[in-house]
């Protein structure tokens, strides 16, 4: 038998480390100093049983070591086993947990039975690896995950490596989310043609039919598909240093598939040194916690424990494209399979066509006091002058009715935006030129948006306004508070503010507000003044101000 060694340290900032081992393995073999345990079990012991009792890991070996510092004392290694066994007791059952005393200094019952130990009548570390067997997958349907389209001559066929199942010459299969049927014609293996293929086999199917498939596709039996779904309930392990909070969207990576997901909910956190729930607003590096997740189409999946290939996932940051977090997939929610999206005779076009205008969604983002509102309030008196058809969504109007539930934490602005951005869609859907004038201090929050949006319909509009202008400014005595102390997550002086690096339009903020307006109608008119002139871009303090 061959072993494949992922090694993890045991300090929490190396949880990542431990959750990347343990999504692959077929056993964990855990390290338990027993010197060190003499007072208690160490938190990083539970930590690591969790993650891999969330990673699916089926069995786990407890070495209990130095136990020749405790003179190889058996009533030493019961009491160890006893709370270890009782810590563990709520997690998700393992398949098999074996506890067993060793001395890894003198070799005892590594790899040979120890005779200073005569009371211990178990296995040995070796014995316990040679005899566990790993979980079979080949009795699972058949499932192949499309890694890339082989192209040569006449032969098209769809390459990667089957997952769970068989598949044979004549099968009828169907290919996930496309909803494509067809039969095998030929599996083709690096040897040659075979006419059967089975799990873990890298293999290249060709179709009777000439689909229009690629990288993404999950090849199945046809008799027995996995669930689609498009919203899911899952446990992540966050790896990111800036908090996870609700409302934030990420690249949905599972297997080869991609997708757009937004955190619709942070169900709660799990202690893993106490092993309980708790509510939580956000999740830090290192911390696991149950999350609702909304996907923008939907993939076929599988609960993880049933399938770590169509259950385990990762998170991506869309900016910087780091992994974020590795998630398992609980289930699907009910809504993935009862809630659809209804296409009605009059849609956007229809309505773009009745008012003689283009629908677009301008994003005034800014600082508070740096003009956002003012602009946008004159450039639309402009357009309905003009005889467009305008609409103004305003930060804080929405505070005081859709929006009224939420304060200035992170996860509320991020909830706060993402209200706005799907208000914001079903005017434009409504043929509307939607004016929508936010602060919205995150870029990841604003791609999020443009992301809701069709080509060309999304217009982001810096008001580039000094911090400096801004406290001069202070209509509503928010700076001055915010100086004070007394208003917490004031973005600018508490809160962190990212200006677009990109913006479509950018505003001189300390030039006339109706100068300002004139360019964004023109922008709209398509005339060639697509910004002012613009400023420097500002450096936003998080904590203090200097004038």
């Amino acid at each position: 038998r061959r072993y494949l060694v992922a090694d993890a340290p045991g300090h929490e900032q190396y949880t990542r480390n431990m959750a990347t081992g343990a999504s692959r393995a077929d056993v964990a073999l855990l390290l338990l100093d027993i010197a060190r345990a003499a007072e208690g079990l160490l938190p990083q012991t539970i930590r690591h049983t969790v993650i891999a009792s969330l990673m699916g890991v089926p069995d786990i070996v407890v070495a209990v070591n130095k136990m020749d510092c405790r003179g190889y004392d058996r009533m030493a290694f019961a009491r160890v086993e006893a709370e270890y066994r009782s810590r563990i007791a709520t997690l998700e059952k393992f398949r098999s947990v074996h506890c067993v005393p060793i001395s890894a200094l003198r070799g005892d019952n590594v790899c040979r039975r120890s005779e200073n130990m005569p009371w211990y009548e178990g296995k040995t570390i070796l014995e316990l690896l040679e005899s566990v067997e790993p979980p079979t997958v080949s009795a699972q349907p058949f499932r192949l995950p499309v890694q890339w389209v082989a192209r040569a001559g006449n032969f098209r066929g769809l390459a990667g490596t089957i997952i769970s199942g068989s598949v044979e010459i004549g099968q009828k299969v169907l290919l996930l989310p496309s909803r494509q049927t067809s039969k095998v014609r030929r599996i083709v293996a690096l040897d040659g043609d075979l006419p059967k293929a089975g799990a873990e086999e890298a293999v290249c199917l060709q179709l009777e039919d000439d689909l229009d498939a690629g990288r993404g596709e999950l090849v199945v039996d046809r008799e027995a598909p996995p669930e689609t779904a498009d919203h899911l309930a899952a446990t992540i392990v966050w790896l990111n240093d800036p908090p996870l909070v609700a409302g934030r969207t990420f690249i949905f990576r599972l297997g080869t598939a991609e997708a757009r997901a937004t955190i619709s909910e942070l169900s709660a956190k799990l202690d893993v040194n106490t092993l309980q729930e708790k509510p939580a607003r956000e999740l830090k590096p290192n911390d696991a916690g149950r999350i609702k997740l909304a996907l923008d189409r939907p993939l076929p999946v599988a609960p993880y424990r049933e399938s770590r290939d169509l259950g385990g996932f990762l998170l991506v940051d869309r900016i910087g494209g780091n992994t974020v977090g590795a998630g398992m997939i609980e289930l699907a929610l009910r809504r993935s399979h009862t809630v659809f999206w209804h296409d009605f005779d009059l849609d956007q076009a229809a309505h773009a066509i009745q008012k003689g205008q283009k629908p677009r969604v301008l994003w005034f983002t800014g600082l508070s006091a740096s003009g956002k509102s003012t602009v946008a309030n004159l450039a639309a008196r402009m357009l309905h002058a003009r005889g467009r058809h305008v609409y103004i969504l305003d930060g804080d109007n929405l505070r005081h009715g859709l929006n009224r539930d939420l304060g200035f934490a992170e996860s509320d602005r991020a909830e706060n935006v993402r209200r706005a951005a799907e208000v914001a869609r079903l005017m434009a859907d409504a043929g509307l030129i939607v004016l929508a004038a936010f602060i919205s201090p995150y870029r990841e929050d604003r791609a999020a948006v443009r992301d809701r949006f069709r080509p060309g319909e999304f217009v982001e509009v810096f008001v580039d306004t000094p911090l400096s202008v801004c406290i001069r400014r202070d209509p509503k005595g928010l700076y001055a508070r915010a100086l004070d102390g007394k208003l917490p997550n004031f973005t600018g002086i508490t809160a962190p503010f990212e200006p677009p690096e990109n913006p479509d339009i950018r505003l001189d903020g300390e030039l006339s507000p109706e100068r300002l307006a004139e360019t964004v109608v023109d922008y709209l008119e398509g005339k060639e003044t697509p910004s002012c002139p613009p400023t420097l871009l500002p450096s936003f303090p998080t904590s203090s101000v200097s004038s």
